[in-house]
């Protein structure tokens, strides 16, 4: 038999929604590096042409703002706006 209350319940699910909601901003941020680590390494460190490694470095960079910038509408600012109605 489960000893838990429905509080506690309620409250573990929103502790994991605060979690993932930081963990999607910190895969944004791991996107925007990798795409900045290939546009600055030097060439000899990957098997990629130049141009190949710049596409796709500014995919990962485009890809990441993207993330974060959706991500931070959808979680951070939606709660903001209803405080101030």
């Amino acid at each position: 038999m489960l000893d838990t209350n429905a509080d506690d319940r309620v409250n573990r699910g929103q502790s994991q929604r605060v979690a993932m909601r930081y963990f999607v901003l910190l895969m944004a941020a791991v996107y925007v590096g990798l795409g900045t680590f290939l546009l600055v390494a030097p060439a000899h460190m990957f098997a990629l042409p130049p141009t190949t490694r710049r596409i796709v470095g500014g995919l990962f960079v485009l890809y990441g703002l993207i993330r974060f910038f959706r991500t931070f509408r959808q979680h951070f600012r939606n709660r903001h706006d209803s405080l101030q109605r």
